[in-house]
């Protein structure tokens, strides 16, 4: 993987992101956590890639910098190679890549399993 990005001049800088991401296409489920309960649906998308400490993913709907969501990933290991697994998370958006793609920063998260039939929060 590169560790080079593109500074606003045209020249080369070192990224200076502190964790490597991976790419991972995986199904994610996410809900607004908000003071005013029912202001916002819960919403669905894929993940595009994944680190230690966030999850750029593609969005049914834009969503705004500052916000805080509730994630669940559908991870791609088993435990005890039977039981599927969900990365569940408590994360901020930190960008908005596009009216549907999104970048956020983990702030807690946890290993659950997941039914077999459905990924929900």
């Amino acid at each position: 993987m590169s560790r080079e990005k593109r500074s606003g001049g045209g020249g080369k800088s070192e990224d200076r992101r502190s964790a490597d991401r991976f790419p991972i296409e995986r199904e994610v489920r996410y809900r607004a956590l908000s003071t005013r309960k029912g202001t916002e649906e819960p919403g669905t998308g894929k993940t595009i890639n994944i680190s230690s400490t966030g999850i750029l993913f593609h969005t049914d709907r834009m969503l705004l910098p500052g916000h805080r969501l509730e994630l669940a990933v559908s991870w791609p290991a088993q435990l005890n190679n039977s039981c599927p697994l969900k990365l569940v998370a408590k994360a901020k958006v930190v960008r908005t890549v596009s009216d549907t793609m999104a970048a956020v920063e983990i702030l807690q998260y946890e290993f659950r399993t997941q039914s077999k039939s459905s990924l929900s929060l």
